[in-house]
């Protein structure tokens, strides 16, 4: 890959995902729903999922918010730091996101689960 298209795949990389996280702020849910492939996996600290129509369901219940403090690049992967609100707790998080075709295929959240325990 050349360097304008590995630069050019980051690019598209960030804004899907910052894309998608604004679509879930503003509850758009069949927005976010548009950056997901198929058969994405995400795997949390509480669990994991298959399926992006699974997952997006169990977003429209959570309704969570995100505010993200810092953006990495490489590629096709993006990685965020970021405070996630779950409602009554807002918790500080980190993001690790794969993408394929411009979508996201996977991606992994870690944080302290302690404060909602």
């Amino acid at each position: 890959m050349s360097t304008s298209n590995t630069l050019l795949a980051g690019h598209n990389a960030k804004v899907v995902v910052q894309d998608f996280l604004s679509a879930l702020n503003a509850e758009d849910f069949d927005l976010a729903r548009q950056q997901l492939h198929d058969d994405l996996h995400f795997k949390g600290v509480m669990g994991e999922r298959n399926g992006a129509d699974v997952y997006i369901g169990d977003m429209k219940k959570m309704k969570f918010k995100y505010d993200v403090k810092k953006v990495f690049v490489d590629g096709e992967e993006v990685c965020l730091w970021y405070d996630i609100n779950m409602g009554p707790k807002t918790i500080f998080a980190c993001g690790w996101y794969k993408l394929r075709d411009e979508k996201i295929q996977s991606f992994q959240v870690i944080f302290d689960p302690r404060p909602i325990l």
